[in-house]
């Protein structure tokens, strides 16, 4: 048994000094979840409280069906895109025909995590929100559009537009140009 394991299984029992573990255990993880979704170190600090409160408040629903990082990041997934949505991100429409030709000419360049993870950040918040579900966390279009609220159409196009954008930006940072 692991200790994430006995953690959670002792928060379950009603011990609450567990809760101190699970959050050393999974804040980073979850911090840094939470940035790439909002680009904002503040926001992301104030939505990671607000979703540990929520997992704990709510532990006795925890069955064990996924590990414990899974059913956690869910909740904290689904906090940062609440939040999002009171937001009110703005979402840009464009053309299919230009969707289709973007993803035509993709290809692929070995860049250091760290640096996409900084540019994606200074991405428009609903294009951000997008390219973080979808290449991040692992979402479907379907998926993004249900949860944002907006057609599938419009998470293609933000998705599109946005890595368009991260591209000049990670070209910008190591070519110069």
């Amino acid at each position: 048994m692991d200790i994430n394991h006995q953690l959670v299984k002792s928060l379950q029992d009603g011990d609450m000094s567990a809760a101190k573990g699970i959050y050393q255990n999974y804040s980073k993880a979850m911090y840094n979840t939470l940035i790439r979704i909002t680009g904002n170190s503040e926001e992301a600090q104030d939505l990671l409280q607000d979703a540990f409160i929520k997992a704990f408040n709510s532990i006795q629903s925890f069955r064990g069906d996924s590990t414990f990082g899974a059913w956690l990041k869910r909740i904290v997934v689904n906090t940062g895109l609440m939040h999002l949505r009171a937001k009110k991100m703005e979402f840009a429409e464009i053309n299919d025909a230009l969707l289709e030709q973007e993803e035509e000419n993709e290809h692929t360049v070995d860049i250091d995590p760290a640096l996409i993870h900084e540019e994606i950040k200074k991405l428009p918040s609903g294009s951000r929100a997008v390219v973080t579900l979808y290449l991040l966390e692992g979402y479907t279009h379907k998926e993004i559009a249900a949860e944002l609220d907006i057609t599938e159409s419009t998470s293609k196009t933000q998705y599109m537009r946005g890595k368009k954008m991260l591209k000049e930006q990670l070209n910008e940072k190591i070519y110069g140009v």
